[in-house]
């Protein structure tokens, strides 16, 4: 436990309490890395999920499973209307959309092939869309997670391992068919993308993935029997890099070799977020506590209750506003939520609604749904989304903004507010 964590008053609570969004396929995003990185401090601060918190290896045993939030500019300030959400929250114009997190136990190298508690922590994340790489960026921990000097461990190894603890994993899934994978292919009786979307059901690796990978790679699809082991592994690393996006949220940010350490990290190309998720969960602690008025997310806050605070609390108050909040603009925290399922998953949110004059539902609540999906979800696809009844019975959808008449196939914009128009609802 930190100095930042240890002197705001623990309480265990959920922040917002509001459902998980429950249109289409939840999708979820997992917090990996190796063990003593802050990990577990990440995944409290996102969520609040009371989890054990302690300086040394495999603390998570067991992976935990919480509801974040993505922030985004609610529509509702741009009509000029008070809302009342229903799946999400809306603070001040900021609308909370829950999403699912995982908290996976620390992985160490060799972890593919049992190594540590390996295996297992990789399957938890096998149904991932999405990875944050919590890396300590400061340096402070070895290879496997065993506090050392600071600045001692260069921070870029824990990435390249994690790379490969992922590829060998798929390998070694891969491997105990790929023999009669590529003699079918070779037949000519089915072709390899649908062997291996078959192959890797369950591992949230689609077709399109797997087609993405074959054309980076140049490999022949129709003749797999010809790939040399190095073919192979080539493969299943474009592979994971593309089923899997990563982004590194470079943790301990407030210790000195951090922030030079985290540009370094860029050369890796991954983005890359500054990251102190202690800093965060002290300030969404002490916020349930409304000693201060914060956000997740907010460049700054405001102390409530200034009498009630103790010297301890101001300092760690004092220490993270000078050393994160004024220097980086966020603890990161809720910024590598927001870029994991914006930038790495390319997500948007919509607004579906009933009645188009109230920007209301049936029960005559005002924007009550905030949906997070795809870009290039099209304006029937949102219907089928909501309800498969809504979908069959499709007539034309009305996008409030400009309350323009849409079709059918129109490709959804972020921030869209949609009223659909149906033949069960005309009649």
């Amino acid at each position: 436990m930190g100095f930042l964590e240890a002197s705001i008053i623990h309480q265990k609570f959920h922040l917002y309490d509001v459902p998980i969004q429950t249109v289409g396929k939840a999708l979820m995003v997992g917090v990996v890395g190796k063990p003593n990185t802050g990990k577990s401090t990440f995944f409290s601060a996102a969520t609040l999920v009371p989890v054990e918190i302690a300086s040394y290896p495999f603390t998570t045993i067991k992976p935990n499973r919480g509801i974040g939030y993505v922030r985004t500019p609610c529509v509702c300030k741009e009509f000029n209307v008070k809302d009342n959400p229903k799946n999400s929250t809306c603070i001040d114009g900021i609308r909370l959309i829950p999403v699912e997190l995982i908290d996976c136990a620390g992985l160490v190298p060799g972890a593919w092939q049992g190594r540590g508690l390996g295996n297992q922590f990789l399957d938890e994340i096998r149904k991932a869309d999405a990875l944050i790489h919590i890396v300590d960026a400061a340096g402070t921990t070895d290879s496997e997670g065993k506090l050392c000097k600071l600045g001692s461990h260069d921070p870029a190894e824990d990435v390249r391992f994690l790379e490969k603890e992922m590829t060998m994993w798929l390998a070694q899934i891969l491997k105990r068919d790929w023999s009669k994978i590529a003699r079918t292919v070779g037949s000519g009786t089915e072709d390899l993308f649908t062997l291996l979307e078959e192959r890797f059901s369950g591992l949230a690796i689609k077709r399109t993935h797997v087609m993405e990978a074959l054309r980076k790679t140049e490999l022949n699809a129709e003749k797999p029997i010809l790939w040399s082991d190095d073919d192979l592994i080539k493969f299943l690393d474009v592979l994971r890099r593309i089923s899997k996006p990563m982004l590194i949220a470079a943790n301990k940010i407030d210790l000195l070799p951090a922030e030079e350490n985290a540009e370094r990290l860029k050369e890796l190309d991954y983005t890359v977020v500054p990251c102190c998720a202690e800093a965060e969960l002290a300030l969404r602690r002490a916020a349930e506590k409304k000693l201060v008025d914060y956000k997740p997310g907010d460049c700054n806050f405001e102390v409530m209750k200034p009498k009630e605070l103790t010297e301890v609390q101001n300092k760690a108050l004092k220490v993270v506003q000078e050393r994160i909040l004024q220097k980086f603009g966020s603890t990161g925290v809720q910024e590598a939520i927001n870029m994991a399922f914006f930038k790495l998953l390319n997500m948007i949110v919509v607004y579906p609604i009933e009645d188009l004059e109230h920007l209301s539902d049936h029960e005559g609540r005002v924007l009550p749904d905030a949906y997070i999906v795809p870009y290039g979800t099209t304006a029937r696809q949102l219907a089928y989304l909501i309800h498969t009844e809504l979908g069959e019975s499709f007539i034309y959808a009305v996008e409030a903004h400009e309350k323009k008449r849409i079709g059918e196939d129109h490709v959804l914009k972020d921030r869209d507010v949609v009223s659909i128009v149906s033949a069960k609802k005309r009649g």
